[in-house]
Order: C-alpha cells, then sequence, then structure tokens
C-alpha cells in the first residue's frame, strides 16, 4: 500500500536534511523504535514497538539509506522486518523530499510504500494510513524540538525521544483524522482536484 503526507518541521531545509541523515540521532524520534546494531556500512539492526488496541506488535529487522540526492534533497531508505512473535512481516521502500516552507521552516513529503502481513494486516488501509499519519507527526515534533535544541557546533544540548506509540493515544489521533476525513467529504464543498 502506498502511504503519503506531508509535515511541516519548523526548522530550515540544510538542518533538517543533516538531522534525517544521521539514523542514529534520527531514530529515537520514531515512536516505538530503537536502534540495536549497526554494521558500519550504513545498516543498522532495529526494534519497533507499538501498541494498536489490544494487539501489541514488535518487529525486529533492518534499515538502510539506499539513496541520498542532496541537489534534490531527496532520500530513499529500505526496512524490513519480521514480528518478533508470530508470522507477521514488513516491508518498506520511504522516500522523503524536503523544500522549503516560509522563510524558516521546512516541508516533509514523505512516500510509504508498505507491505505487512500478520497482525498488523488486520487493521486496513484506512486505519493504518491513519496511524502512519498520526506517528510521522509525532516524528516531526520530536525532530523540530531536537533540532531547534542544537548547541554551538551542531551538538546536543537537549536530545527528547518521541513519546511510546500508545495505542489509545494513536487510536484516539487516528479517529479524529478519519472523522475529519470523513466531515471534510460530505460537508465541505467538492473540489474535482481532489
Amino acid at each position: 500500500m502506498l502511504i503519503n503526507n506531508e509535515l511541516v518541521v519548523g526548522a530550515p531545509l540544510d538542518k533538517v536534511w543533516t538531522y534525517l541523515l544521521d539514523v542514529p540521532n534520527l531514530a529515537p524520534c520514531l515512536p516505538g523504535a530503537e536502534l540495536v546494531g549497526d554494521d558500519g556500512n550504513g545498516t543498522y539492526d532495529g526494534k519497533v514497538v507499538a501498541r494498536l488496541g489490544p494487539v501489541k506488535l514488535s518487529f525486529s529487522g533492518q534499515v538502510k539509506i539506499i539513496e541520498t540526492d542532496e541537489a534534490n534533497h531527496r532520500m530513499v531508505m529500505h526496512a524490513a522486518g519480521a514480528e518478533d512473535k508470530g508470522k507477521g512481516t514488513a516491508d518498506m521502500m520511504m522516500t522523503v523530499v524536503l523544500v522549503p516552507a516560509g522563510s524558516a521552516g521546512t516541508t516533509m513529503k514523505v512516500g510509504q510504500d508498505l507491505t505487512i502481513s500478520g497482525a498488523a494486516a488486520q487493521f486496513g488501509r484506512g486505519m493504518i494510513a491513519d496511524v502512519t499519519g498520526v506517528l510521522m507527526q509525532t516524528f516531526a515534533e520530536c525532530l523540530q524540538y531536537n533540532i531547534t535544541n542544537q548547541g554551538v557546533g551542531g551538538t546536543m544540548t537537549a536530545v527528547r525521544a518521541a513519546k511510546p506509540a500508545s495505542g489509545f493515544a494513536i487510536g484516539v489521533r487516528a479517529a479524529r483524522m478519519a472523522l475529519l476525513r470523513v466531515f471534510a467529504r460530505f460537508f465541505l464543498p467538492y473540489d474535482r482536484n481532489r
């Protein structure tokens, strides 16, 4: 399934770009993610844990930046993993493109080509897209906080990890997104370009 999100980070494009390429600093901003190994050649072992209602999903796998285009601020990352308990798998190709947003902000256009099986697949495309939107917004907030709190020379003076991926909080925010989408579809003027 293809999932697209557009997020605004209140930080300059060059700083966001540099931060995106630093996977060890980036990982704590992904809710429920943790790096557990580095092969020294750009492939990282990691774990992702999330709760979606009564279902706790725990995946172990690898992530690697497979393409970077500094001139166009475009990055492609591949992640794949398997459930620690169960038979589910996840495979994602993620493309991020950065563009300036206003005088001091950056728009992140994130496209995810996601293939999942097992317990996570039971939630359906709409719910997975809404949950992904919530997680990406949390990621952008954490990214902005960490970038704006860098000290002289780019050293971190305050590092914040994303809040854990709690099923209730994610569910509430995802349900809100779904309701807003339904409201817009039925009660706002129709736009043929949507």
